[in-house]
C-alpha cells in the first residue's frame, strides 16, 4: 500500500522509539489518517502507537486535540500556530510522548491569498521538549504527492523528538 522508503522510514521510527519506550499519537488533517496509516501497516506497532486523530475539519482540530477556536479564526487552519497546537494537543489528550501535527493545502483547490496549494505545516511535540515546527511548499504537483510528502516529513519529525 505505501512505498518502500516509507515502510522503511517507518520501521526504524517505531524501533527508534520501542528502544526509548516512548508512545506516540498523530493529529493529521490535510493526509488524513495516512501517517497513522503507514505506522500501523507495520507489524507490532501497538506498543508504539497510541491513537490517531483524523482532525480535518476546523470543528474536529478544536473538539479533538484542543485547538482554540479563535486560533483558527485569527490564523488560519493551515498555519504553524494552529500546527503547534494541535500536535501539543494530541500529545496531552493521548497521553502520549511524542505526537506529529500535519495540516495543510493538498489541492488542487483551497489555495488563498499567502497559503497556496502544497503549503503544509507540521509540528512535532515531546513532554518536556521544545515543540518543532516546519513549514513546506511542494507546490501544485498533485493532491496524492503533497499527501505522501508530508507523510515522509511527519515521520523525519517524529524521529527527530524520539532522539531528542
Amino acid at each position: 500500500m505505501f512505498p518502500p522508503n516509507l515502510i522503511d522510514a517507518a520501521t526504524r521510527l517505531l524501533a527508534e522509539c520501542r528502544s526509548r519506550r516512548l508512545k506516540l499519537a498523530t493529529a493529521e488533517s490535510c493526509t488524513g489518517g495516512l501517517v497513522a496509516g503507514l505506522l500501523t501497516e507495520i507489524a507490532g506497532s501497538s506498543d508504539v502507537v497510541e491513537r490517531g486523530f483524523v482532525t480535518y475539519s476546523n470543528e474536529a482540530k478544536s473538539e479533538l486535540v484542543g485547538v482554540p477556536p479563535e486560533l483558527i479564526a485569527r490564523v488560519g487552519a493551515v498555519s504553524e500556530e494552529v500546527a503547534r497546537a494541535m500536535a501539543e494537543g494530541a500529545v496531552a489528550r493521548a497521553r502520549v510522548d511524542i505526537a506529529v501535527s500535519v495540516t495543510g493545502i493538498a489541492g488542487p483547490g483551497g489555495a488563498t491569498p499567502g497559503k497556496p496549494v502544497g503549503l503544509v505545516h507540521f509540528a512535532c511535540a515531546r513532554a518536556g521538549k521544545t515543540t518543532i515546527h516546519e513549514r513546506r511548499e511542494f507546490g501544485e504537483i498533485g493532491r496524492g504527492p503533497v499527501r505522501l510528502k508530508s507523510v515522509e516529513l511527519a515521520l523525519q519529525l517524529l524521529a527527530r523528538q524520539a532522539r531528542a
